[in-house]
């Protein structure tokens, strides 16, 4: 039997409950199973043959979300002078080991 799910249908839930260790997580989303799957190792211990698969996590892996940081005008100007430091110094750090690279290979 093929039913096609229209996006609302195609649900991600996340359950727990105060009496278990482990949350159980169910999801159409494509990107969330191949989170689950290669990233974390989880096999799916259900497959409802329409695309959403169950997995079993340690509840204490779940996370509650996080407020979004509220950034004054100065401090996001100092952190995006620190994310140009950084990078510029990481081009430095390529540029420098494709010339002892090259060194290396006259030598």
């Amino acid at each position: 039997m093929s039913r096609n799910l229209t996006n609302y249908e195609q649900e991600t839930i996340i359950n727990f409950n105060k009496g278990e260790d482990i949350a159980h997580i169910f999801t159409y989303e494509k990107s969330w199973q191949r989170h689950l799957e290669q990233r974390l190792g989880l096999k799916p211990t259900l497959d409802n043959g329409y695309g959403g698969k169950e997995y079993e996590i340690p509840k204490s892996r779940i996370k509650p979300p996080k407020a979004p940081q509220k950034l004054s005008t100065e401090q996001r100007q100092r952190l995006g002078q620190q994310l140009n430091k950084s990078r510029l110094h990481a081009k430095n750090n390529v540029n420098t080991m494709k010339f002892q690279d090259e060194m290396a290979v006259k030598t």
